[in-house]
């Protein structure tokens, strides 16, 4: 069977959608699939796999699994290109409607140009903790975003050994039971962050939503940060993090990149 599929990015995030509304789709080999296809040697290449559903209560819902074939609850940038592909598809005929997602309902936008406004829900950050990986002393804040984060502020984003860290953060079972997902975050200036991400079930990213949220909040709680908009410079591109919304909300691009045809099992 060849199934049809749409490659998106948002900030160099980037997933294969199934439209499962189209074109009927096992959600029970999804797991399989997404680590098949999400294979940059033998698949097509991507974070991870997300299904765009019709929703209970809401237009349309998210369902995403990581490149290693783990469930995902919540992604931003994934949730981004979703938006953006049930408009594209003629699922939705607003430019704001709710999509919902196993962390909840989220409210999105459809701005100007390829530019998607995506509600974050409620995020949260825990006081500064610590912990000791790799022979060193890891200073981090924990979040939530309806996925759990570490930020980790560096004083030199790139020059940070972002693999090992990150792995071994996310071996502390003790401390993160189903992983973590882990933000370097270095301060640029006022209202200004570079951030890395390496993500739980996925490895390192050019960019993560949820990651971008819990950081700018991380860092107006460290005083790092004062304004209502925390610009975020990222590998795969650039995120606006708004934090004068009810709840958390970030700006950035959404886009195509090619459609096709994939053999599943």
């Amino acid at each position: 069977m060849r199934v049809p599929f749409t490659k998106m990015e948002g900030a160099g995030n980037d997933y294969i959608y199934v439209d499962a509304i189209r074109t009927p789709f096992a959600l029970a080999s999804a797991s399989a699939m997404a680590a098949r296809w999400s294979d940059r040697h033998f698949g097509i290449g991507a974070d991870g796999l997300i299904v765009l559903l019709r929703g209970e209560r809401t237009p349309v819902r998210m369902a995403m699994w990581n490149a290693d074939g783990s469930r995902g609850a919540m992604c931003g940038n994934g949730l981004r290109c979703l938006a953006r592909l049930a408009f594209d598809h003629g699922h939705v005929t607003e430019r704001e409607f709710l999509v919902e997602t196993d962390a909840g309902p989220r409210r999105v936008e459809l701005l100007d140009g390829d530019q998607v406004r995506t509600e974050m829900g409620e995020v949260r950050c825990g006081p500064p903790s610590s912990l000791e990986v790799a022979g060193q002393r890891i200073e981090y804040v924990p979040g939530d975003a309806g996925n759990p984060h570490a930020v980790v502020f560096v004083e030199d984003v790139e020059r940070t050994d972002v693999v090992r860290l990150g792995l071994a953060m996310q071996a502390r079972r003790d401390l993160f039971p189903d992983s973590v997902n882990v933000e370097f975050v270095q301060v640029l200036g006022e209202d200004r962050l570079h951030q890395r991400t390496f993500e739980r079930g996925s490895g390192e990213t050019l960019a993560c939503g949820t990651g971008a949220a819990v950081a700018a909040l991380a860092a107006r709680q460290a005083g790092h940060c004062s304004g209502h908009l925390v610009t975020l410079l990222l590998r795969g591109g650039t995120l606006r993090v708004l934090l004068s919304r009810s709840s958390l909300a970030i700006e950035g691009p959404a886009r195509t990149v090619f459609t096709g045809e994939v053999e599943s099992f």
